[in-house]
C-alpha cells in the first residue's frame, strides 16, 4: 500500500484544532479519489516527558498508480491547501510505501 502520512505537532488550542480537523479537513480528505482508508493515530504519551506530536494521520491507497493519480487531483490540492491554512506550522507531510512483516 502507498500512503500519505501527516504528522501534526501539539497545537496551542487543541479544541479548535480538533474541531477543524474533524469537521473541515477530514471531509476534504475523504473526497480525494482512490482513498482506501484514513487512519488517525492520536498520540497520548511519549517514553520520556510530554509528546511533541498530537496526531499521525495515514491516508492509504491500494497501489502506486492510484496514489500518484490522487496526489495530482484537485481534491488533494484542496486538502493540502486546507492543511497549510489551519496547521501549516504544525504539519509535516511524507509519502511512504508500506511493507508488512508477518510474524
Amino acid at each position: 500500500m502507498y500512503k500519505l502520512i501527516a504528522t501534526y505537532k501539539v497545537p496551542k488550542d487543541i479544541e479548535a484544532f480538533t474541531k477543524h480537523y474533524e469537521e473541515v479537513h477530514t471531509p476534504l480528505v475523504k473526497k480525494v479519489p482512490g482513498v482506501k482508508e484514513i487512519r488517525v493515530n492520536k498520540v497520548f504519551a511519549a517514553p520520556m516527558g510530554k509528546p511533541t506530536l498530537h496526531l499521525v494521520a495515514e491516508v492509504v491507497f491500494a497501489d502506486e498508480e492510484t496514489f500518484k493519480a490522487a496526489m495530482k487531483s484537485p481534491e488533494n490540492m484542496a486538502s493540502g491547501k486546507d492543511a497549510m491554512t489551519f496547521a501549516g506550522d504544525l504539519v509535516s507531510v511524507h509519502f511512504a510505501k508500506e511493507e508488512v512483516t508477518q510474524l
